[in-house]
């Protein structure tokens, strides 16, 4: 009979938020492009901006919201939560590809420099500099003769035990919420959000303390764009185990149902895992670079 449900997928009701989300989308992104010339648009780029981002905050608020009531309501059938991970695994491919463009332009820029490179100290570009070793080096090469960069064996280390305890930590709470164990959930929880936050706060002493800035030359700038892209990521996985820690305290997870927080695990394990590909090749390859130039 027509309107009889007779499949396991789940039709979702008209809403609002997409179209909201689109249009919030559209205008932060023009307010990004409109901040590019501030001596015509000023303050009114600011405003655009804001706006935008005001938006995008209800949309993740509110659609999570109905996502989550979709959930409490029953209908994320089994076929639903298949296909809802399907999502998650595609989305983390995404990211993998997006990190593997940092790692890319690192080991361009380390393996093959560019014969014309920029000096930011005389504001040139200047052609090949001295022989080193019978070989034309550029001289805005990847690492500059006498840079110093961070001992990978320190504050960076650090914050790889920080991330590998964080990753047994979230292992721990997912185990426990399989087995019922929901107090064992909030304290995993709550171990992992700390060394998030732990994390976090020792890479913000790092780039304070680190003896080389942004700019500069081609190291310096894939360095912070590559650690500075993982450290966001840190922070948006911190906040999205914080949401589920939340959920937690009211009840929403079940040992057969909760996905909500598998996700968090597995976009965690992931940031983990590209921590450690970062450490490898950013701080310990690199300052071997340094060292041995």
């Amino acid at each position: 009979m027509a309107g009889n449900v007779n499949h396991d997928y789940h039709i979702l009701e008209p809403d609002i938020w997409p179209l909201v989300g689109s249009f919030s989308a559209l205008t932060f992104t023009s307010g990004m492009v409109l901040s590019f010339y501030p001596e015509q648009f000023g303050a009114a780029s600011n405003i655009v901006i804001w706006a935008g981002l005001a938006g995008l905050i209800a949309t993740f608020f509110f659609w999570f919201r109905n996502v989550t009531m979709e959930a409490q309501a029953g209908d994320h059938t089994p076929v639903v939560q298949l296909h809802m991970r399907y999502g998650m695994i595609l989305f983390i491919a995404s990211e993998v590809m997006f990190f593997v463009g940092w790692f890319w332009s690192f080991f361009d820029f380390a393996l093959f420099p560019d014969p014309l490179a920029y000096d930011a100290a005389a504001g040139t570009t200047t052609a090949l500099n001295t022989l080193v070793g019978g070989t034309e080096m550029p001289k805005g090469e990847f690492i500059p003769q006498g840079m110093e960069v961070l001992d990978p064996f320190s504050l960076p280390l650090l914050n790889t035990l920080i991330l590998l305890c964080s990753g047994t930590t979230v292992t721990w709470a997912h185990h426990s919420l399989i087995h019922g164990d929901r107090e064992g959930l909030k304290q995993g929880l709550w171990a992992t959000i700390a060394l998030g936050a732990l994390f976090s706060g020792v890479q913000a002493y790092e780039y304070g303390v680190a003896p080389f800035g942004f700019g500069g030359n081609t190291y310096s700038s894939a360095f912070y764009m590559a650690t500075g892209f993982h450290g966001f990521h840190v922070l948006i996985g911190t906040i999205f185990l914080a949401v589920c820690l939340y959920r937690a305290y009211i009840g929403h997870f079940t040992s057969r149902q909760h996905f909500g927080f598998e996700a968090a695990a597995w976009y965690w394990h992931f940031v983990d895992v590209v921590w450690l590909f970062l450490f490898i090749a950013v701080y310990v390859w690199g300052g071997w670079g340094a060292q041995y130039h």
